[in-house]
């Protein structure tokens, strides 16, 4: 399997073989198992070919979706942290040591050259049984990962190599790293120059369309905009309406659209809806490792709603992510109180009294559906429930411990209408646009609030959509999907001090949560931990803000402390 092939250096001696799915119960990933090196006899048939894009789904995100991708985007952006593991990442410390960040490194390296070698084998190998729309298709999947690869790394990482054919440099040991601008010149010209060789449709349930592209391209426009920018009003603007432009395309024409209930976007099964642009497909599959979606082991509460597993206690929202929503309001510097209309809290994070009927739970021999637990002292959580869904027989028996068969979503239509809106806001301090505000509401009120208004209710007074507005709303939009970090980085890129002040911020300490009643509250009260006075707020810093590279890549390939060149 990919976690146990050894290799010199990720950059210089990774050459994976082309891997097939074994076999599974999803769609284009029901292929014969098998995981051998596919050679020059491959490739000579339709299927032979789509087979050969299936692991680039699933198993070479492994180590980054494993745990690595909460870490990253949600333990160091602040919507949750874990009390007692992952300090590091939660006290924005993270080193080069560090576990998740290693594994992150490797898993976008495999993806890397895991694409380029299914590039080459197909353009080597593929007979003449294989129709140009297959071919061009599975060379498009491939190009795509790569580049969404790229996005990560060159966020996480700044400058690294980048690197289109692992065999013309399997025994190089000179690889400079590249320049942020040629990265995200290079990811953006990559994506663009694949959409036409993307169907419309997709080719199967899961795998990727042409507006899976544009979504990524509105996504990678919009950062880049930022990048190389001088002040926070001087974003480049042609990649600003590129963004928009982009944004518009796949709103008006992919035949995407939102979920009536944010809620069923986590409630199994919700693989491959109609909200969705791009998802890692996971599968059930009872002894093999890889494949599947280990995820929720790490995030189930306890073993009562588990699969032999539950190793997620000590996770949960921060205080700051709770002081998001509307109607959970500070009393004080060390009290929130209230309750919220907005759904996406139930959905997001568990509170004392919140039940799921879609979940079993069993407590002391005893089974029922899950009425989340008010356990009282001085420390307490707001569980997590994204991704959380149940046991096997909650899943028609397709789980079982670090083996569970949901997707992990990668783009999905609300961040569009959000690019949408930042888009036009571009430079200026906020907008009226009456297309930009009814995108944004689109997020919003699905979510169960009133719908935003550019004028005050009361006095009239102009109330404008700000750049403000929609980080906070992709804050609680996107909590526990692993992507409130990267907002953070393509703030970074033109206004780092904002960045860093809303880091600053953010209380990440103990805190107990006391429901007005048990089992059916109507309000909460959450409590700073009074003995717990440290480790509450980070310092962000230009010095620590961005991910190190791992010590054994810089080991092993040292000429990535020399300085950054070009890519051409």
């Amino acid at each position: 399997m990919i976690k146990n092939i050894k290799y010199r250096s990720l950059l210089t001696g990774l050459v994976l073989p082309v891997m097939l799915m074994m076999g599974c119960k999803k769609d284009f990933l029901e292929k014969p198992p098998t995981d051998a090196i596919t050679d020059a006899t491959f490739y000579k048939t339709d299927q032979q070919v789509l087979a050969g894009t299936a692991g680039l789904y699933n198993k070479v995100w492994f180590d980054y979706n494993d745990k690595a991708s909460y870490n990253i985007g949600d333990f160091r952006s602040g919507t949750t942290f874990s009390a007692y593991n992952d300090r590091g990442n939660v006290l924005f410390n993270t080193t080069a040591e560090n576990g998740e960040n290693n594994a992150a490194y490797r898993s976008f390296f495999q993806v890397v050259a895991q694409s380029n070698m299914t590039i080459i084998s197909i353009n080597n190998n593929a007979g003449e049984a294989v129709s140009p729309a297959v071919k061009k298709m599975a060379i498009a999947e491939a190009r795509f990962m790569r580049a969404l690869a790229y996005r990560y790394l060159v966020m996480n990482y700044g400058e690294v190599p980048i690197i289109t054919n692992n065999l013309e440099i399997l025994n190089d040991t000179t690889l400079r790293r590249n320049t942020i601008p040629s990265i995200w010149r290079f990811i953006t010209n990559e994506m663009r120059s694949l959409l036409e060789d993307l169907p419309v449709t997709p080719m199967e349930v899961g795998r990727i369309s042409k507006w899976s592209a544009e979504g990524m391209l509105a996504r990678f426009y919009l950062t880049r905009a930022g990048v190389g920018a001088t002040n926070p009003a001087d974003r480049n603007q042609v990649y600003l309406d590129s963004a928009k432009y982009y944004a518009k395309r796949v709103i008006e024409n992919s035949g995407a659209g939102l979920l009536a209930n944010y809620a069923d976007l986590f409630k199994w099964p919700y693989d491959n809806n109609k909200e969705s642009l791009f998802e890692l497909q996971w599968v059930f599959q009872p002894g093999q490792y890889g494949a599947q979606n280990s995820t929720p082991s790490y995030l189930n509460f306890s073993p009562d709603i588990a699969n032999g597993d539950g190793w997620g206690g000590d996770k949960g929202a921060t205080w700051w992510m709770l002081s998001q929503y509307e109607g959970i309001n500070n009393s004080g510097d060390t009290l929130l109180q209230g309750r919220t209309l907005d759904q996406r809290l139930k959905a997001t994070f568990m509170l004392p009294g919140f039940n799921y009927p879609e979940i079993t739970q069993v407590l002391a021999g005893v089974k029922q559906k899950l009425v989340f637990p008010n356990a009282g002292g001085d420390v307490n959580f707001a569980s997590v429930k994204k991704y959380v869904v149940g046991k096997a027989e909650d899943v028609g028996g397709q789980a079982a411990q670090q083996n569970y068969p949901n997707n992990t979503y990668m783009q999905r239509l609300a961040e569009i209408y959000l690019i949408y809106a930042e888009a036009e806001i571009g430079n200026g301090s906020s907008t009226t646009d009456a297309t930009a505000v009814q995108y944004f509401n689109m997020v919003r009120t699905r979510s169960g609030l009133a719908p935003f208004t550019t004028t005050h209710p009361v006095t009239n007074a102009p109330t404008p959509l700000t750049l403000d507005h929609i980080f906070k709303e992709r804050v609680l939009e996107f909590a526990m999907e692993g992507m409130a970090w990267y907002d953070l980085v393509s703030l970074h890129y033109y206004n780092p001090q904002k960045a860093y002040s809303i880091l600053n911020s953010q209380d990440r300490g103990f805190y107990n949560i006391t429901p007005d009643a048990f089992p059916n509250p109507t309000s909460w009260t959450i409590r700073k931990t009074s003995w717990a006075t440290t480790e509450r707020t980070i310092n962000a810093n230009d010095g620590n803000f961005r991910l190190p590279i791992p010590s054994a890549e810089i080991t092993q390939a040292p000429n990535l402390t020399k300085p950054a060149v070009d890519y051409p």
